[in-house]
């Protein structure tokens, strides 16, 4: 197996324990987790690059890399879920079902664009990433990363007294919220760009 595989399958394999650090309770178990989703997110940027320049590209790499990213962003957003003051406490109750909605629209995107890719692959055509596509990728990435923070600090926030720390956690969380919301109009627009650019693939 090659380096570029190697760095795939380890993203493959630090998403369990990206999910069991962020649910362990100790102090600071957002943060550890954030950490192991950034060192994972980061394997996703060098893969490719030295699959590239290397000459290392593998049909196992092409198959493996895509599921390990899904798998990862969509692990991120589910557990962020599940932590329900991550979206209600600065937001209201409403950021929690928008959310919930946005979650299911990035699910769907990625879904219905793997069958497109599955599609196309089997009449042996090749669907090249666009600029939405990876706009929206920078995006959901940058709203878990803030999200994750905004965990942190909320938890920190809540047992202690400091009022700047208090402060310090909604101001990230609205950040983070924001991005998210930015991340699902994003995941809309690449879907529907991505399905008008290759509907020919269906009319085959």
């Amino acid at each position: 197996m090659n380096l570029p595989n190697k760095l795939t399958l380890s993203r493959v394999i630090m998403i369990p324990f990206f999910v069991l650090f962020f649910y362990v309770g100790f102090t600071a178990h957002f943060f550890v987790a954030l950490a192991v989703f950034a060192v994972a997110s980061l394997t996703d940027l060098f893969d490719g690059k030295i699959a590239r320049k290397y000459g290392l590209v593998t049909n196992l790499g092409k198959f493996l890399d895509p599921i390990a990213d899904k798998v990862l962003v969509a692990s991120a957003f589910i557990v962020l879920l599940t932590v329900p003051q991550i979206f209600i406490l600065f937001a209201g109750e409403w950021a929690l079902i928008a959310a919930g909605c946005g979650v299911a629209v990035i699910l769907a995107r990625e879904i219905i664009i793997s069958g497109f890719r599955m599609v196309a692959a089997g009449e042996n055509l090749v669907i090249a990433a666009d600029k939405f596509g990876k706009y929206k990728t920078v995006f959901q990435d940058a709203s878990i990363v803030v999200l994750l923070i905004s965990a942190g600090l909320i938890e920190l926030a809540l047992e202690s007294t400091s009022e700047a720390l208090y402060t310090a956690a909604q101001t990230v969380n609205i950040i983070g919220l924001i991005l998210f919301a930015v991340a699902i109009v994003l995941t809309v627009l690449s879907g529907i760009n991505y399905i008008v650019k290759n509907i020919q693939v269906l009319k085959k």
